[in-house]
């Protein structure tokens, strides 16, 4: 955002005030559509997002509106536009300028303008107290840009951060908005366009993942047979733990693959093989009783050798036998493969040997099993999303989909897809093998590995959303339903989108565009 700030200023001459006026408009506009009436205090550091909220405190006084300014820095320390912002306030109606905790008391809304897209590491001193006041304050908060203490880039927190009830953000949002713990701090999102000319720069490693994605869904043809529409093996179960390798195998099924094995272990393969789906093919392998054996490995691998993608973890299981089985199959299958549940915990510290896989790798673990392959705790994987994501990515060179309301996708080249989530129906057991079994049936039907993570996480949350709206609220959802909404999203999206036929060459579309 600073690169096309500059670019806007610098190659395509647009002042710089007329940039902050906008940036001011755009605030002022959502503090009046929040809170129509009452005061308001505008608190304000002594950089341009301090500026950008004399603006508003400017705007919102000529409308009529009793505004406060409160300054965490002596006014001459201002400078800049900023400088040219603060005389313009003072003019022939001056407005008092000085931090009193107590005007805070008395407004109905307060703007936040203290830290901009700048900041990284923890606030201190006058900015630190004012945070904190604009957090006891009570009443609803207005950030401008980002809210002040959130790392726009990453949406880490490392110290105080204010709880926004709206941020009004500029020209695109920054991913530290979409990414926890940022996101929870953010509030309403509303990107304020502030006059960018088009053709600025946007070469940006970092997206909201966009509906489009679902445009390289490919589509079963007349001459199509259940080969081509995708291959699926499913690797997992356990005694205790039939269910996970059923929903995974379901899952592939509505999402389009045409054929899926569970290899499952024998003792437990009538038991997964009953019920209501009587497509699903099962293999009963070498177990030790309880689940599947190292000897299981070689039957899947031949299986695993008229192509298509393995599934590779779901109710597993932690018996060494099973950890065992899961490092040798996912070293030596020469299959697209995602890797789940306790095929992630077999490589807990051992992420670089999925690096030397020559077929595309797809991860998909939770903060906890994140923690575990990076061997650290899951509460600083959650602290720093953006930053573990990223570096479990590398290590392992493969797609990393760490799963969250913000699921964030890595490749191991740095680029991240950021889901814009809004699916609390997905909080409840099964639906991680939902997902993987989505993005094995994407993977069977030849899309990138990135693209199908991209465009598999999107198809699970809105499944996740028409789920709830079946069944009446999120709260009575189960994994089945998720799995009984896929095609339903999948044709409306299509339909959403023209149905206009996939191009396997394309990346995953993405909007929103977080650092420009």
């Amino acid at each position: 955002m600073r690169a096309i700030d500059r670019w806007a200023i610098e190659e395509r001459g647009v002042p710089s005030l007329d940039l902050m006026e906008r940036a001011g408009a755009g605030v002022a506009r959502a503090v009046e559509r929040l809170v129509p009436d009452g005061a308001v205090a505008v608190v304000c550091g002594k950089g341009n997002n301090g500026g950008d909220g004399l603006v508003v405190a400017r705007l919102l006084r000529d409308a009529g509106r009793d505004v406060a300014v409160l300054l965490t820095a002596a006014a001459e320390e201002i400078g800049g536009d900023a400088r040219v912002n603060l005389e313009r306030l003072r003019g022939p109606a001056p407005v008092a300028l000085s931090f009193a905790p107590e005007t805070l008391a008395r407004a109905s809304v307060l703007v936040d303008a203290l830290l901009g897209t700048g900041f990284e590491g923890a606030a201190r001193g006058a900015v630190a107290e004012a945070i904190a006041q604009l957090n006891g304050a009570g009443a609803p908060v207005v950030s401008v840009d980002v809210p002040s203490g959130v790392d726009a880039s990453t949406g880490a927190v490392s110290g105080e951060a204010v709880y926004a009830a709206v941020t009004v953000t500029f020209h695109a949002a920054k991913p530290g908005l979409w990414i926890r713990p940022g996101k929870a701090h953010a509030g309403e999102v509303v990107v304020s366009d502030i006059g960018i000319p088009r053709g600025a720069p946007a070469d940006s490693a970092i997206g909201l993942i966009a509906p489009e994605v679902l445009e390289l869904l490919p589509r079963r043809t007349p001459a199509g047979t259940k080969f081509s529409s995708g291959h699926v093996l499913v690797a997992g179960g356990s005694r205790g733990l039939t269910g996970a390798p059923r929903m995974t195998a379901q899952a592939s099924m509505r999402a389009g693959a045409g054929y899926v094995i569970a290899c499952v272990p024998a003792c437990q393969q009538a038991v997964i093989a009953a019920g209501e789906l009587p497509e699903l093919m099962t293999r009963g392998l070498t177990d030790d009783g309880e689940g599947l054996a190292l000897e299981a490995v070689e039957p899947v691998l031949q299986a695993a050798a008229r192509g298509g993608a393995l599934a590779l973890g779901p109710g597993l299981g932690r018996r060494e036998s099973g950890q065992s089985f899961a490092r040798k199959l996912a070293r030596e299958a020469q299959v697209a493969m995602v890797l789940d549940a306790d095929g992630l915990n077999a490589h807990a510290g051992r992420l670089a040997d999925l690096a030397a896989r020559d077929a595309p790798t797809v991860l998909t673990p939770h903060a906890g099993e994140l923690g575990r392959l990076l061997e650290l705790d899951s509460a600083e994987i959650e602290r720093e999303r953006l930053r573990h994501v990223r570096a479990a990515s590398s290590r392992a060179r493969a797609v990393v989909v760490l799963k969250g309301d913000d699921t964030l996708i890595a490749d191991a080249d740095g680029r991240v897809a950021v889901s814009p989530g809004g699916s609390p129906a997905l909080a409840t057991a099964g639906t991680g093998d939902v997902l993987t079994g989505v993005i094995a049936a994407l993977l069977a039907q030849r899309l990138d590995p990135f693209a199908a993570a991209a465009a598999g996480v999107w198809l699970h949350a809105a499944a996740g959303r028409e789920a709830a709206m079946r069944i009446g609220a999120a709260e009575g959802v189960i994994a089945s339903d998720v799995i009984a909404a896929l095609p339903a999203v999948r044709a409306g999206a299509q339909l959403d989108a023209g149905g206009t036929p996939p191009d396997r060459g394309r990346p995953a579309p993405l909007a929103g565009g977080g650092e420009g």
